[in-house]
């Protein structure tokens, strides 16, 4: 699935592959979103196939979700 990235802000593609997944991930990305809300970039990212894995999020709205891609690759989404 391809995402537009916003004018001059660095993008992210990811192609999908037939082979699965068989050792932990080499790269794994945290972000903190600026136009949305964590919690409104999560629920995005699960729009788009990923699936909640742990769930740190705490008082205040602190805290960030580890989420996994359709093939198992994990992400985290934060909040500081």
């Amino acid at each position: 699935m391809l995402v537009e990235a916003p004018d001059r802000v660095p993008g992210l593609l990811f192609v999908r592959v037939r082979e699965p997944r068989s050792v932990k991930n080499r790269v794994h990305l945290d972000w903190e979103p600026d136009r949305r809300s964590r919690d409104e970039e999560v629920e995005r990212a699960v729009s788009l196939g990923a699936t909640i894995h742990e769930d740190h999020r705490g008082p205040e709205d602190r805290g960030w979700v580890t989420l996994r891609d359709p093939e198992g690759n994990e992400f985290c989404i934060e909040q500081q």
